[in-house]
């Protein structure tokens, strides 16, 4: 992982395989992966006609790519962009063995540097999953984001809930970092540097042309077990069942939000 210039902005680039076995191969990245997936579901149909007027998709901190490549295999183009350099060549490595090499574009960049590399583009969905809470100015990349979608077209935005951050860690009884409003002097691998409130992220986009439609918790109760892989087969049902519910869903380590931009 690197520190990138002087802001709070991190990126990983290096050690893709342990980024990969940390965030994806693991039980909490299971259930990510099953709650974005059902929550994404119905944008990912398979879709029938030429490249030429096939939908676009725009995934921004795309990782790996384990999720726009749903939107791959259903038809769509996608731009999968990530400022990690090492991210965006084994996802294009990942992409080839799936032989969907012919439904991407790579682009290694910051989401506030995107218009240099694709202007003033605009896409049918964008995806924007646990990259905010990276950021030093996480609004002005959620305007970025939005600029991105075109009218009638979909936000998929993921973020880390600094509320279940807390809740946690007052169930774990660690009460000092608590009081030290959950910052530490050294920086833990792979843990965001500016986890966000919920409430106001949500009073933010009332400032802009769309429409909430889904809001899910992502580990709405996995994080809160002693024993989380027990039965993970049982939790991962019950994660589903109830991560659109309150007050489950505000327990959700990251949170999920499916908005739609207005056709006006």
């Amino acid at each position: 992982m690197i520190l990138r210039r002087k802001s709070l902005d991190r990126e990983f680039d290096v050690d893709v395989e342990r980024f990969a076995k940390n965030i994806y191969e693991t039980e909490k990245g299971r259930i990510r992966e099953a709650v974005l997936s059902a929550d994404l579901d119905f944008l990912y149909q398979p879709i029938s006609g030429s490249s030429d007027s096939a939908p676009t998709c725009l995934d921004v901190g795309a990782g790996l790519g384990q999720i726009n490549r749903l939107f791959a295999e259903a038809g769509y183009q996608v731009t999968h962009t990530d400022i990690a350099a090492e991210m965006v060549s084994s996802a294009a490595d990942f992409h080839n063995q799936l032989g969907l090499q012919g439904q991407y574009r790579y682009i290694h960049s910051s989401v506030q540097n995107l218009s240099q590399a694709i202007g003033d583009e605009k896409f049918d969905v964008v995806l924007c999953h646990a990259v905010l809470e990276w950021l030093a100015d996480p609004f002005t990349a959620l305007s970025l984001l939005i600029e991105r979608v075109r009218p009638g077209g979909w936000l998929s935005l993921m973020f880390y809930n600094i509320d279940a951050k807390r809740m946690a860690n007052m169930i774990y009884g660690n009460f000092d970092y608590v009081n030290a409003g959950l910052k530490v002097k050294k920086k833990v691998r792979f843990s965001p540097n500016n986890p966000l409130k919920p409430d106001d992220i949500l009073a933010r986009l009332g400032q802009y042309p769309v429409s909430l439609i889904t809001h899910s918790g992502v580990r709405c109760f996995h994080d809160y077990m002693r024993k989380p892989d027990h039965d993970a087969e049982q939790l991962l049902a019950l994660e589903l069942q109830y991560r659109k519910q309150s007050p489950y869903r505000q327990l959700g380590r990251y949170q999920h939000l499916l908005l739609k931009k207005d056709t006006k």
